[in-house]
């Protein structure tokens, strides 16, 4: 009984590996593609990865990083916006610059004012106050001289009825009222004549000094405000109140490396794809005027037609669509501009890889 269940068992084992044998040496069938790939659309075709970008007369995207340092306060423009050159995108916190300017202005004012009061000089107050000193000099020069005559005359008389000593007292009191006139009149020329030019001269170079001074402080100040370089749309900005930023840019926390504050670019009714050719293939390139070539949008069956713009004459290595800073296979590639109109039935944006076929010799 007992060697029966075995044979029994191991039969229904045998069966069912033949029949689980069977269900997986099956193919399956296979799935039919999301969408069809693309196809070269010419006889000789040169392929290469684009990447889509805003249309700029040269360069690529407006890449803004701050000259300044310090923690986000305010993000003034949202992304998609379309700006106006000169319009504020952000501002950083310039508490500290803002003193500084605001005290080199107070210094600068406080020069040209005390500029223009040496230009104004003598003070018609000042000049009184010279002149009756003056006038208070030659009264006293006057008593002492009718003081002295009427000793002199006395002593002519009577020598006896005016001593030797309050004669020379006499004597001397004029020639001191003499002098103290004719230093008060010289005071009065002096203070009638107005500033040295000499004071006047160190005194603009001290104005112009502190003016200099508040402009480079003003002009660093107006650094803390990110503004738009050139009319444009915003495509990205990646930094947010309180973040802190630096002339490196923005810290992404995700990638762990700096990325610009600000990225702008040109209105997308029109854009550009920046094809690289692999430089063994740049020699299939035909002329300028014959350069024809064909734009393919992953993930779709849709293909745009493309317009020649320009050749970055500068062949460079493959890194711009990887991000990669050290590549293991040295692929070099010459960047070629083409231009096409933002198609209202797709959604193309800046940044999107794409796939480029060039009509080859």
């Amino acid at each position: 009984m007992r060697n029966r269940i075995v044979f029994i068992a191991a039969g229904l084992g045998l069966a069912l590996a033949l029949v689980s044998a069977f269900i997986f040496s099956r193919e399956p069938k296979s799935q039919p593609p999301v969408f069809n790939p693309t196809a070269n659309p010419y006889a000789k075709g040169i392929y290469s990865e684009g990447m889509i970008e805003s249309d700029q007369a040269q360069g690529e995207n407006i890449n803004i990083y701050p000259e300044v340092t310090g923690p986000i306060t305010q993000v003034l423009a949202a992304e998609g916006a379309h700006v106006h050159k000169g319009d504020p995108l952000l501002t950083i916190d310039d508490s500290v610059e803002r003193a500084t300017t605001e005290q080199l202005q107070a210094q600068a004012e406080a020069a040209l004012a005390m500029l223009h009061e040496l230009k104004a000089e003598p003070r018609p107050e000042t000049l009184a106050v010279v002149l009756a000193q003056v006038d208070n000099a030659r009264a006293t020069l006057k008593n002492a001289r009718d003081q002295l005559a009427k000793e002199q005359h006395s002593y002519q008389m009577d020598p006896k009825a005016v001593s030797k000593n309050d004669l020379d007292n006499a004597i001397n009191a004029e020639r001191i009222a003499a002098t103290n006139l004719e230093v008060v009149q010289k005071q009065y020329q002096l203070t009638r004549a107005g500033a040295w030019i000499y004071d006047i001269e160190n005194q603009e170079r001290t104005y112009a000094s502190l003016e200099k001074s508040y402009l480079s402080a003003a002009a660093l100040l107006a650094k803390y405000t990110i503004r738009a370089p050139s009319d444009g749309v915003v495509l990205a900005v990646q930094a947010t109140t309180g973040s802190y930023v630096s002339t490196q840019g923005a810290y992404d926390s995700y990638t762990q490396g700096f990325d610009p504050l600000v990225v702008m670019g040109k209105p997308q009714g029109s854009l550009e794809v920046r094809a690289y050719i692999d430089e063994i293939l740049v020699h299939e390139l035909p002329d300028a005027s014959k350069m024809r070539a064909e734009m393919f949008i992953r993930g779709t069956s849709d293909q745009v037609p493309l317009t020649f713009v320009r050749v970055q004459p500068y062949i460079s290595p493959k890194i711009e669509l990887s991000d990669e800073r050290e590549e293991l296979v040295d692929v070099r590639v010459l960047p070629v501009i083409f231009r096409f109109r933002n198609p209202e039935a797709l959604h193309l944006y800046p940044g999107q890889l794409v796939d480029v076929y060039v009509k080859s010799e």
